[in-house]
């Protein structure tokens, strides 16, 4: 069996430029169904996964980051992308810039298998270590984070749709610590 697949699973795969659209699907409806009541109606509304689509085709096509999707019958169900870090707090090499799986396929397992498999790669490039931010009243995201031995390593705030929003940043010091959690 191929190591990606797990019997009535999703494939784990590197994403391609044709992902692209698919990957904006998954990024638009998991932001409408996660962020309603956090991130500003008019914004969540107004996002179209044209828009989103283009900006992941130019990051596929340019290189530099790592984005794997998991796929269901030859449907993208979810998606994670990281690389060097971008806005880390210090000592922080490597940062996931975005875990998204649709509402429908939570709970299965599908964000532990993509965030281990971006550890892993992110490893071979030589990372060691690991931050991603959050937005502090996403509970169900952060309580993943927390179940997976991140801790809160800094805090700011963003701006999303002319709203001021708190933001928290999980870490992983030693990026084995994360990937010894695949079992």
């Amino acid at each position: 069996m191929d190591p990606t697949t797990r019997p009535g699973g999703a494939v784990v795969r590197a994403a391609v430029p044709a992902d692209a659209a698919a990957i904006a699907r998954v990024q638009v409806a998991s932001w409408r169904d996660a962020y309603r009541g956090i991130v500003p109606d008019a914004f969540l509304d107004g996002m179209r996964e044209e828009e989103w689509a283009a900006r992941r085709l130019g990051n596929l096509e340019a290189g530099g980051t790592t984005t794997l999707v998991a796929e269901e019958e030859g449907r993208i169900v979810a998606f994670a992308c990281g690389g060097a870090a971008r806005r880390a707090p210090g000592g922080f090499d490597a940062e996931v810039y975005a875990l998204y799986v649709l509402r429908d396929r939570r709970r299965r397992g599908l964000g532990r298998r993509l965030l281990l498999r971006l550890a892993d790669a992110l490893a071979a490039r030589g990372a060691i270590s690991l931050v991603l931010w959050v937005l502090r009243d996403n509970a169900p995201g952060r309580a993943f984070y927390e179940g997976l031995g991140g801790r809160v390593v800094a805090a700011k705030e963003i701006e999303i749709g002319g709203a001021a929003l708190p933001e928290v940043a999980y870490g992983w010091a030693d990026l084995a610590s994360l990937r010894a959690r695949s079992g």
